[in-house]
């Protein structure tokens, strides 16, 4: 598995990450089988949240990779934190909380990267500073991101959080562009140039924040998924073309172009298929040319000014 640095840090992670948050839809043997596949391919970083099954799913995957020390020396947790019932919270106190309740529940004493989920109208970055230096100091958290934000939001979190932000986990999928194509659409009178995230895209690369795109496959706000997708003709039919070209599948495709951007993302996906799971690491050897990068950009319906 080809590797990243994560942001500006010097952690060195693999370029596709598996999500956690359906594995509490597998009994043990099937979670337990996935995650050593996961192990074989190279995709040692597992990504959860504390809202993930109530935080079931934490346990399962602690139990599923037989937690020890040793086994913890393998791989790479993120987890995150800020979202309860009703509300997004990022005061000291729960995220504190979140954290103790993570680590126990993942068996380990501390995270790689401790993200918050989504942001908090309601945030004092001076309790964020403050939360985010006890977990450091203590050694209970060491790298940390934030979530669904945008520029602004996280230069607000910056005048108080002392500890580089190196990650930034962003809904992007093939079908879902948005960030891509107000690029392409600047100073024009269609609904592609309008601005919905700040720019993110530029200031991530600016302030080398690794983007990790989440739901890869989906179409809309989980909508379903766009491969072998009759809503899709035109673009399935290119990226088939385009799988047939390397002789992989459509699902290390559509991997395969999100890691094609310069931006260097590390895709967040969700499957607990090991058959998919696999075809999503075959990304990681793939790299497509710029004809086939736009070729399936336009087949998605997206049109170039």
């Amino acid at each position: 598995m080809r590797t990243i640095k994560l942001g500006s840090s010097t952690l060195e992670v693999p370029v596709v990450a598996v999500g956690c948050m359906r594995i509490n839809s597998l009994d043990k043997p099937e979670a337990e089988r996935f995650v050593q596949t996961a192990l074989e391919e190279g995709a040692n970083f597992f990504e959860h949240a504390d809202i993930y099954g109530s935080g079931t799913c934490e346990e399962i995957f602690a139990d599923a990779i037989h937690m020890s020390d040793d086994v913890r020396e393998k791989i790479i947790l993120q987890s995150k934190c800020g979202i309860r019932p009703g509300m997004f919270d990022f005061s000291k106190e729960h995220i504190l909380t979140s954290v103790d309740g993570i680590l126990k529940r993942l068996k380990t004493d501390y995270l790689d990267v401790l993200l918050l989920h989504r942001p908090d109208t309601l945030v004092e970055p001076e309790e964020v500073a403050e939360a985010f230096d006890l977990l450091e100091s203590s050694g209970k958290v060491r790298h940390f991101g934030v979530s669904n934000q945008k520029p602004m939001q996280i230069e607000l979190l910056k005048k108080s959080v002392k500890q580089p932000l190196v990650a930034n986990q962003l809904q992007l999928s093939i079908t879902n562009t948005t960030m891509i194509s107000n690029g392409f659409n600047v100073n024009m009178e269609n609904d592609a140039a309008v601005n919905r995230d700040g720019s993110i895209l530029d200031y991530s690369r600016l302030n080398d924040m690794t983007i990790q795109p989440w739901s890869p496959f989906q179409y809309g706000f989980f909508e379903g998924v766009f491969l072998d997708n009759d809503k899709f003709p035109e673009l399935n039919k290119k990226i088939d073309e385009v799988a047939k070209t390397y002789n992989v599948s459509n699902t290390t495709i559509a991997i395969a172009w999100l890691l094609r951007h310069p931006a260097r993302m590390q895709p967040v996906i969700g499957t607990m298929n090991i058959g998919r799971l696999q075809d999503c690491c075959k990304a990681s050897e793939i790299y497509l040319t710029r004809e086939e990068w736009y070729g399936i950009y336009r087949a998605a319906g997206n049109v170039l000014p």
